[in-house]
């Protein structure tokens, strides 16, 4: 491993006098929402509402916001750029593709240093070679790489503090998710759900990297708790039928979140292994849970001192679609006061849950056409409409094809990985979506470690002509569609809102937009050159509120996208981070 200083003097004396005692503590890491000179979680904030209270930068005023600089991430290492940059004394820090780490001087856009992670050959990272953010604390920076390490930094020189290895990469683990800070712990998930991996929730010892507690999520394995067993989760074989769950997927490939009033991590489990649910359920009635494959396609309420499981929700049972549950969680106050959670599942529908014990309170589709359910029960359990589940594998078995089924949405998703937004200001969600379906065949399958573990085929296609993309403003006590911005390529990247009265957000074409939040009408908009899919942010220095955005096109349409990966074969790939701020602020 290598690590690069360029940067001029002047950068390095600033940052020595500037960084001589900075330390991130617990009680900066809490309030990350409401200390607006920094940013030092993913998420602008623990509960992920990804919502800021300044409002220098309003409907008025942003039709004056103009770049103050720009950094490329340089090399021929684009591919897509899906991070959330952090700023913390005067510098950011952004990942990059391909496992890389940039420190940034915020007042003139100058590198200071820059870590590069020398990825083995042989990593099998699913969805392109993405870094979705790191995360600051005392006086380092996490970050994961594409080898299923998790690597601390000195926030001063980009030293390599501690490297440890997540999970091994040979057997189809990988990490790209930001890491999670709770208590002086670093807690993070797993990546390789198309694998036949077990996903697993990890906390570790920010000084010096050892493991506290494992959690895997895939009932049948043990936790472990200070170097011993501590408990199984689940019931060995409740719902997982013969040996599957030992390789039952449920990649918690997102990260988490973390709901200090209830003192609750909360991680989404991905799809189960392998995607053909005929192996996995074959015989078990809809009725009960029996073949419910828990706790796949979940969400996980986890006590971050022991790894132990308090709740779960379990969005879509018996999962055959890859709708992964891993989804971002959002805690948030209703406007009667309630303490919720909000989630925007892959499935297509909206969840609301209760924040004391993760039970469902009511759920409303987001995109238009699904297929595969006619709606959520009172229970938060799917009414499935059976005839739309893909074929039993068996009838492959010569070669052809088994019984294709039209699904709606695809295998990626109404909402993937992209996160969504919370308002204080308005009580809305905005959430990026798209409208899209897949025809999808299951095919026979068996396990092979380091292979791909599906066992279905599919094929992606827009349902609509003229758009795919489609940011949705919902108000999530009635579940009602307040408005939408609708965007001929699928919306990849995520947004954010601000008191100000705006909502921010990228599209693939290369376009950095900022709506109003009450109407969805575009009020600012800046072409970046490149496709935006990363994750914008806010902050104030000396007196001028600035946003920040990273561009470059990639990540899983233009691998996984089928008929729409060709619609948008047009667009260039880059690598840049762009800085805004009002002319003469």
């Amino acid at each position: 491993m290598k690590r690069f200083i360029m940067a001029a003097s002047v950068s390095l004396m600033a940052l020595a006098s500037t960084q001589a005692t900075a330390q991130v503590t617990e009680e900066e890491v809490a309030n990350d929402q409401t200390i607006t000179d920094q940013i030092v979680t993913n998420g602008m904030g623990r509960n992920l509402q990804r919502y800021s209270p300044l409002d220098q930068i309003n409907t008025d005023s942003v039709q004056n916001l103009v770049p103050a600089w720009a950094f490329s991430l340089g090399g021929e290492k684009q591919r897509g750029q899906e991070t959330q940059p952090l700023v913390y004394d005067g510098i950011m820090y952004v990942t990059g593709s391909y496992s890389r780490l940039y420190a940034i001087d915020v007042h003139t856009g100058e590198e200071i240093w820059q870590y590069d992670a020398r990825l083995p050959e042989g990593i099998l990272p699913c969805c392109d070679v993405i870094n979705r953010g790191a995360a600051i604390y005392g006086d380092k920076i996490f970050f994961g790489t594409l080898d299923a390490r998790l690597v601390a930094l000195d926030l001063k020189t980009g030293d390599v503090v501690w490297n440890k290895k997540i999970a091994d990469y040979r057997a189809g683990y990988s990490y790209t998710a930001a890491p999670l800070i709770v208590n002086g712990l670093i807690i993070t998930g797993n990546s390789g759900g198309e694998f036949g991996i077990v996903g697993e929730v990890q906390a570790r010892d920010t000084e010096t990297g050892e493991l506290v507690w494992t959690r895997p999520v895939i009932e049948g394995h043990m936790g472990t708790l200070n170097g011993e067993e501590s408990t199984m989760t689940g019931t060995l074989n409740a719902t997982w039928p013969g040996d599957m769950w030992k390789t039952g997927g449920g990649a918690t490939w997102l990260g988490g979140s973390y709901d200090i009033e209830t003192d609750t991590l909360v991680f989404g489990a991905g799809n189960p292994a392998p995607w053909n649910s005929h192996l996995r359920n074959a015989g078990t009635p809809v009725e009960g849970n029996a073949g419910d494959n828990l706790y796949a396609a979940s969400r996980l309420g986890i006590d971050p001192a022991t790894g132990e499981i308090k709740w779960h929700f379990q969005t879509t049972p018996r999962e055959g679609w890859d709708f992964d549950g891993v989804n971002e969680v959002v805690a948030y106050t209703d406007r009667d006061g309630n303490d919720r959670f909000a989630t925007a599942d892959r499935n297509g529908f909206f969840y609301v849950l209760n924040r004391e014990d993760g039970a469902f309170v009511h759920a409303t589709p987001f995109v238009r056409d699904i297929s595969w359910a006619s709606g959520i029960d009172e229970n938060g359990r799917p009414i499935y409409n059976e005839d739309n589940r893909p074929g039993d594998p068996t009838a492959a078995s010569d070669g052809d094809k088994g019984e294709m089924v039209f699904a709606v949405p695809s295998f990626l998703g109404g909402k993937n990985w992209m996160p969504m937004a919370y308002s204080q200001r308005t009580g809305n969600f905005y959430v990026p979506s798209n409208e899209w379906g897949m025809d999808i065949w299951n095919e026979p399958v068996t396990y092979r470690e380091g292979a791909a573990y599906l066992g279905s085929g599919f094929t992606i296609k827009p349902l609509f002509e003229d758009y795919i993309g489609s940011l949705k403003a919902i108000d999530p006590d009635s579940g009602d569609i307040k408005w939408e911005y609708r965007n001929e390529a699928p919306l990849w990247g995520g947004v954010m809102t601000t008191a100000g009265g705006l909502v921010f957000f990228g599209t693939p074409e290369g376009k950095f937009i900022a709506l109003n939040d009450e109407t969805g009408e575009e009020v600012w908009s800046f072409q970046t050159g490149s496709g935006i899919v990363g994750q914008p942010v806010t902050w104030e220095m000396d007196g001028a509120q600035y946003v920040s955005v990273v561009s470059g096109w990639g990540g899983a349409v233009p691998l996984w996208g089928g008929e729409v990966a060709n619609r948008v074969n047009y667009l260039n790939q880059g690598g840049m981070v762009w800085t805004f701020k009002l002319a003469g602020s």
